[in-house]
């Protein structure tokens, strides 16, 4: 488990902490059309801020304790490119990512629903520089062959910036495919020394970052900053989890614990969109109790994972599940 020093702070230690599951796969399910979007559901903080926020209180009523801002894909350049906004309005709808995740999780304390907690968290989400490029190179890191660590930090500052001055508890760092990109991540954070942040990684397998550096290797690097108190993998298949986890798990430190948010198992592809293997895959609640005990302790879902699957999560790991349904009545 995570240090309590890190966490103790918002709630007591009842077990890991429940994330969300893929936003966009929920204001896709409430009618957004985001597919093909440079922005991806980060228009949205522009067109309908008021969907963000209502997804983001399902989440929460569902049993989330941590909400993830729907800032993925955002970024001052492409705010300016694809919105014809100036640089100061693209800066203000970052840091309003972190405001509609604040205001839903008012909301939720104020309907009575945080008994157990003092309020739930707000993670800044930071994508990698390929969810920019739009291109699917967020799962090959292939970009980064060409950049320097000081390009790829010069890019990233301006986000993690707003998101820092808007007030997010933590960064989220996610879905980074190389371990150059992670490098200059984890220095980038120095420049922001009284934040925390975790750092999670796309994966090609049960041993691999998706640029082919071993997880284990990653790991080894991230450990040795002192402001992630965690690192792991987001948006891979449930059933990579365990190997990867193992395979660098004598590298945590008793300050440090892994994150853990993979996807339904589906794989995306860009013409069809997502498909089924057709086999019978582990759920992220069959598996959760196995990465619990390997150290996770912030657990949830990535891409095709709605609320649904995060009251089941809640169920399996605390004993308790919240009705979706009550939470579409709410919104």
């Amino acid at each position: 488990m995570c240090s309590p020093t890190h966490f103790g702070q918002f709630r007591k230690d009842d077990g890991p902490f429940i994330l969300d599951g893929g936003l966009a796969t929920e204001l896709e399910a409430h009618g957004a059309d985001l597919q093909g979007d440079p922005l991806w559901s980060a228009r949205l903080l522009h067109t309908a801020p008021q969907a963000i926020r209502d997804a983001h209180y399902r989440f929460l009523v569902s049993g989330a304790d941590v909400i993830t801002t729907a800032t993925y894909q955002a970024s001052i350049t492409g705010f300016v490119t694809h919105l014809g906004v100036s640089s100061e309005r693209a800066g203000e709808l970052l840091m309003s990512g972190v405001h509609l995740a604040r205001e839903a999780g008012e909301r939720f304390v104020s309907h009575g629903h945080s008994t157990g907690q003092k309020r739930p968290l707000v993670a800044g989400s930071v994508g990698p520089y390929g969810a920019f490029l739009h291109n699917g190179s967020e799962y090959t890191g292939a970009y980064a062959r060409e950049m320097s660590i000081e390009e790829l930090k010069a890019w990233h500052r301006p986000q993690v910036a707003c998101l820092v001055a808007a007030g997010a508890d933590l960064i989220a760092f996610e879905t980074i495919p190389s371990i150059k990109e992670a490098e200059a991540l984890v220095e980038q954070l120095r420049e922001f020394p009284n934040s925390k942040a975790w750092l999670s990684f796309s994966c090609k397998d049960g041993r691999c970052v998706s640029d082919g550096s071993s997880f284990r290797d990653v790991v080894q690097m991230a450990t040795r900053s002192t402001q992630l108190v965690a690192i792991g993998v987001n948006c891979c298949p449930p059933a990579l989890v365990e190997q990867l986890l193992d395979s660098a798990g004598s590298l945590l430190s008793p300050d440090m614990c892994w994150v853990v948010y993979p996807n339904s198992g589906e794989e995306w592809d860009t013409e069809r969109g997502w498909q089924t293997s057709g086999e019978k895959c582990a759920s992220i609640p069959e598996l959760s109790h196995t990465w619990v005990k390997q150290g996770a302790a912030l657990i949830g879902g990535c891409c095709r994972i709605g609320p649904p699957h995060i009251a089941e999560l809640k169920r399996q790991l605390k004993g308790s599940c919240t009705s979706v349904a009550t939470a579409a009545e709410q919104s």
